[in-house]
């Protein structure tokens, strides 16, 4: 293997994890030489996605072009893994090359699995089917929403697997009950959420407010119901609900207008299949340390890592300070120190101008960062999250300074 292509450091994926890591490894060693292998030529800003869905923002302002967010210093790879040889410390690449490295940290995200719900490939984005998980699809949400009417039917989904911003399937659900309140359509109409959990939110102290907001927007909540079927056309969508008593299960068929569909998610591929993955197919890392249990010189973090936090971008931004202090131990040759401790935030947006900032570690203990009551929904925090989030992205994290 030439020189070339063989790095200190390499980094698969150039998303909100890769490139915060990146920045990182170059403001504490200059001296490593770190490449990110990515084939993008756009990053997104995702958390607000859901303020595009209900008319807040216009999507343009959450993309940039990937090449000027590369960390100056830093190799950009424009290409894709396809498979991972730790034992011979190499990665190989779709283009036909292998990359090596002395160290590798794997955060390429997660998968969307649109066709794993029969029907909703061919129904998204159309006959009011809509989904706010990606860029192309997210302006149809609210081009949905504001043509709706009274008497109007809106059901919102999520699934059973883990998914990126576990918060995102209720926050358009409430944007909307208030749009269609605002509207004066809300009445007349009828908002259901199906989850196939058993409670509103996992935290307590921030469940508690929610059902309050539940309340107010007279939506009818339901728990172990799973979306297993989309007909766009028929504006049907087949749900197996299961009693929680018995554990038997019946399927119900729900007509719709409106229907966000959240798609069940999981690692990709390439890693699932891979000798780093865990029996889920995520990473298999030390929950702590963010080094891998069985090969110490690789790390991951984001929504890729096998650990049980809300796969956030805000567990990203505690999480790579981890990872940096365990890369830099393991190069010195001495043992990481550790310290994540399942830190997320997910920015609960209740309606226009309301927020709950609910953050939160592994055993959902609440982790506030402000001096005040975080469970109550709060106008400060929403323009926490409209204003200020995006600047400390954009010009703090991805630059390895927050």
């Amino acid at each position: 293997m030439s020189e070339t292509n063989k790095y200190d450091v390499v980094i698969v994926g150039g998303g909100t994890a890769g490139l915060t890591m990146a920045a990182r490894l170059r403001r504490a060693r200059k001296s490593l030489n770190v490449a990110v292998v990515d084939p993008s030529e756009k990053h997104y800003y995702q958390p607000v996605w859901t303020m595009v869905g209900g008319g807040i923002f216009d999507r343009s302002v959450t993309e940039k072009n990937e090449k000027d967010l590369i960390p100056k210093g830093v190799t950009w790879v424009k290409d894709a893994v396809t498979g991972f040889a730790p034992d011979a410390n190499q990665v190989t690449l779709k283009s036909g090359g292998t990359l090596g490295y002395r160290q590798l940290v794997v955060a390429p995200g997660i998968q969307l699995n649109w066709s794993a719900i029969p029907g909703l490939a061919e129904a998204i984005g159309k006959n009011g089917v809509c989904s706010n998980y990606t860029y192309d699809l997210v302006p149809y949400t609210w081009e949905t929403l504001k043509s709706l009417k009274g008497g109007s039917k809106l059901i919102f989904t999520q699934p059973s697997t883990p998914i990126k911003c576990g918060g995102a399937p209720q926050k358009i659900m409430y944007l909307s009950a208030d749009h269609m309140r605002r509207s004066g359509y809300l009445k007349d109409s009828s908002i259901k959420f199906m989850s196939p959990g058993t409670v509103v939110f996992g935290v307590p102290e921030f469940e508690r407010t929610l059902k309050k907001v539940i309340k107010r927007y007279g939506i009818n909540f339901n728990t172990q119901t799973e979306l297993i079927a989309i007909d766009g056309p028929a504006k049907k969508a087949t749900f197996r609900i299961t009693n929680p008593e018995t554990g038997d299960q019946h399927e119900e068929d729900h007509s719709f207008d409106m229907i966000h569909v959240v798609p069940p998610q999981s690692a990709l591929d390439v890693v699932r299949e891979s000798a780093l993955a865990n029996a889920e197919g995520w990473v298999d890392v030390d929950h702590g340390t963010l080094q891998h249990n069985r090969y110490p010189n690789v790390f991951s973090l984001g929504d890729s890592a096998g650990t049980p936090n809300a796969k956030t971008g805000a567990a990203v931004r505690k999480q790579a300070p981890v990872v940096v202090a365990s890369m830099l131990a393991e190069l010195d040759g001495k043992t990481p120190p550790g310290g994540y401790t399942g830190y997320s935030s997910c920015p609960l947006i209740t309606g226009y101008g309301k927020l709950i900032l609910a953050e939160f570690d592994y055993n959902n203990r609440p982790m506030p960062s402000f001096p005040f009551d975080t469970t109550k929904e709060r106008l400060s925090m929403y323009i926490l999250k409209k204003h200020i989030l995006p600047q400390l992205y954009w010009k703090g994290m991805l630059k390895g300074r927050a």
